[in-house]
């Protein structure tokens, strides 16, 4: 499930800004986000692909997850 949600936001990642795929999931496994989605307790892997991209965007931007 968490691969899934990772893959799709690397897609998303390289449509929106033309990284390379590498440097898309180096992005996301270096985030905030990541940690917050493979920690279970934050039910974050529970939520759709475009949902958590939202937050890395935020992340992206403003340098920490809302």
């Amino acid at each position: 499930m968490i691969d899934s949600i990772t893959d799709d936001m690397a897609g998303y990642l390289i449509n929106d800004t033309g990284v390379s795929v590498i440097e898309a999931l180096d992005v996301i496994y270096n985030s905030q986000l990541y940690e917050k989605l493979t920690d279970l307790e934050t039910g974050l892997y529970y939520q759709s692909p475009s949902y958590c991209y939202e937050y890395l965007k935020h992340e992206l931007k403003f340098g920490k997850v809302v």
